[in-house]
């Protein structure tokens, strides 16, 4: 009996947690939809901004994502064997590349303001209507991101606390299990956000 409501609290959470993601996925749908219809609208302004990113830094960090959504993965699994040890240990690494991430996008943040580059300023009042809705989308949506990264890093530190405590075990994983869902979701859009700002050029 304790058995089965567990299991059914495990999937009550799961199914929580895919109404949330879904919450997201419509706010970021509506960015993507907003992006499209400027980019069709300015396709020339959009491909020559676009070829000021710096594709480096932007695959760096494709990497760095890809790279935590497998140490996630496999510290959920590793929770289902009993090998916690181990699953702290990865997500300690998930932490550290979220947190990698972090940087890697402040430093091109820095890199486009020290060049005056950023929302009301003097140069970027100067471009064009494409260019300014470009770089305006481009703090926006990886702004969002990145905060969403944030979120799930600060989620994440509090998985290893609830590890290490006990409170995550091989028979009560569901907060583990949700967090990486979250976490495989912010990799996701990552993966829409690069291509659309860093390699349309």
């Amino acid at each position: 009996m304790v058995q089965a409501e567990k299991q059914r609290d495990r999937i009550g959470a799961k199914y929580g947690m895919w109404l949330f993601l879904f919450t997201e996925i419509l706010f970021f749908g509506g960015m993507f939809l907003l992006y499209s219809v400027y980019r069709s609208k300015y396709p020339v302004e959009f491909h020559a901004s676009a070829a000021e990113e710096n594709l480096l830094l932007g695959s760096i960090n494709t990497a760095v994502l890809l790279t935590s959504s497998l140490f996630i993965a496999v510290a959920i699994s590793a929770v289902k064997k009993g090998n916690y040890r181990l699953s702290v240990i990865l997500q300690g690494a998930t932490i550290l590349m979220g947190i990698v991430f972090l940087g890697i996008k402040a430093v091109e943040w820095f890199e486009k303001i020290a060049r005056g580059i950023y929302p009301n300023s003097p140069v970027l009042d100067k471009m064009s209507m494409g260019e300014i809705l470009f770089f305006g989308l481009y703090y926006v949506m990886t702004g969002i991101h990145g905060l969403h990264v944030l979120i799930g890093v600060c989620v994440i530190a509090f998985m290893v606390y609830f590890t290490l405590t006990g409170n995550i075990t091989r028979e009560n994983f569901s907060k583990i299990e949700n967090t990486g869902l979250y976490w495989h979701f912010v990799d996701i859009v990552w993966i829409y956000l690069f291509p659309l700002f860093y390699l349309i050029t």
